[in-house]
Parts: C-alpha cells; sequence; structure tokens
C-alpha cells in the first residue's frame, strides 16, 4: 500500500502544472455547465407561483445592483412541527402552497418531509434560517414561527435598477413567480411590477 502511494505521488509530480491547470478549469466548466442544467430544468419543467414580497429594512448599500426579497412565506407558523425536535439546527422543511382567490400563493403548512399535495397546492422546499428558528436548549427544536429561506432572497438587475425595484418592494407592489419542481427546489422566473412583467429569467 505504502509503495502504491509513492509510485502515485511521483506520477502525480511528473504531470505538467499546464495540465493540471487545465483539469482544474474544466473541473470547474463541468460543475458551471451542471449549476446551469439544472437551473434550466427547474424553469423548464417547474409549476409557476405567484408570491408576495414584503418590504426589507435597512437597504444594505454594499448589496449593489441585485434587489433583496423576502416573502409572506418567508416567516410561517410552525403548527404541528412547533416543539417536535429537529435534526439540525437549520433543517430543511417542506412548505405546502396554495393561492388565494388573487392567485397569490400563501403557506398552508409546514412539514418536515415530503407530503403529497393536489393541484393547484405546491410543495416548495426551504431551511430554516438563522435566528430564531431553532428552539430548546439544544438549539434542535422547531419554535413556534419559523423563519425560512427558499433560495429566492435576491435577485440580480441591471446596473441602476435595484433600487426602484426596492422602493416598489417596500411598497408591496412587487411579485415574484417562481418555478417549482415537485421534489421542491425552486427558482425565480420572472419579477412583476404592478402585475406586469418586468424581468424574465431565459429558458435558455
Amino acid at each position: 500500500m505504502i509503495e502504491l502511494a509513492v509510485s502515485v505521488t511521483k506520477l502525480w509530480r511528473r504531470i505538467p502544472k499546464t495540465v493540471l491547470f487545465g483539469i482544474a478549469v474544466l473541473l470547474q466548466c463541468a460543475l458551471l455547465v451542471l449549476m446551469v442544467a439544472d437551473r434550466m430544468q427547474i424553469l423548464r419543467e417547474g409549476r409557476e407561483v405567484t408570491l408576495q414580497t414584503q418590504p426589507v429594512d435597512p437597504r444594505d448599500l454594499l448589496r449593489g445592483d441585485y434587489v433583496v426579497l423576502r416573502y409572506d412565506i418567508s416567516q410561517v407558523p410552525a403548527g404541528a412541527l412547533a416543539g417536535k425536535p429537529a435534526d439540525a439546527r437549520h433543517p430543511d422543511v417542506f412548505v405546502k402552497l396554495a393561492p388565494n382567490a388573487s392567485g397569490v400563493y400563501e403557506a398552508v403548512s409546514v412539514h418536515a418531509e415530503p407530503v403529497a399535495v393536489t393541484a393547484p397546492q405546491v410543495l416548495i422546499r426551504g431551511r430554516v434560517g438563522n435566528y430564531g428558528g431553532s428552539c430548546g436548549e439544544d438549539r434542535r427544536s422547531f419554535c413556534d414561527k419559523l423563519p425560512i429561506k427558499y433560495g429566492l432572497e435576491s435577485y440580480f438587475v441591471p446596473e441602476g435598477e435595484g433600487r426602484k425595484l426596492e422602493d416598489a418592494r417596500n411598497q408591496q407592489r412587487l411579485r415574484i413567480v417562481a418555478a417549482v419542481l415537485p421534489s421542491g427546489r425552486a427558482a425565480i422566473k420572472r419579477l412583476l411590477l404592478d402585475g406586469e412583467p418586468v424581468y424574465e429569467e431565459p429558458l435558455y
């Protein structure tokens, strides 16, 4: 075993640095392609849900030209989960959503595991946030209310457009349409300002 390790080490040292650099670049490119393909799958195959944004204060001037987003579903009652043990301090959860009379999706219930839903209901996957979601002495129990992040909390916009959209967000004139897969993974598909699309993600 030791001889094999020595042989591998010697072989590794013989590989030119330019080749190693090329391999590293190829691996990074492959990872990027996989990430883009994954997002494309969500946008193409995901069920569309409209979410109402909530004001975010104060504005973080260091964030540049992307809008920080918070939703009605960013904090939900734990319901039956309250006080039950969690498998981590920031566990993954599944939130059942259903549209209201205006077509905006609202949280119905939250679950530690996937549950069955019937259309037009949707199950979206999130993670309990850093503050206020974990209770108990070991911080491994669900609190009564859960701050949840869904990977939909920021959106890049053209330079100079961020402030306008943040103002609209704080006036609750901004909504987003997300695509949600049956697995619960989600991605922002378009932004709606006063009900009209202003930005839309390309499907490539």
